[in-house]
């Protein structure tokens, strides 16, 4: 393999790891509820 296609793969892999990144950073932040019955009755939960 030469040069430029080594390069190319590693940007290529750069782009994949940074677009996960960004992907499990908006999964994380995004605004829902947590809704849960036990024992102690029914609680309802923010993640924000």
């Amino acid at each position: 393999m030469n040069r430029n296609g080594l390069y190319a793969v590693i940007a290529i892999l750069l782009v994949a790891v940074v677009g996960f990144g960004i992907y499990t950073y908006q999964q994380q932040s995004r605004p829902g509820i947590e809704v849960r019955v036990d024992d102690g009755g029914l609680s309802i939960n923010g993640n924000n």
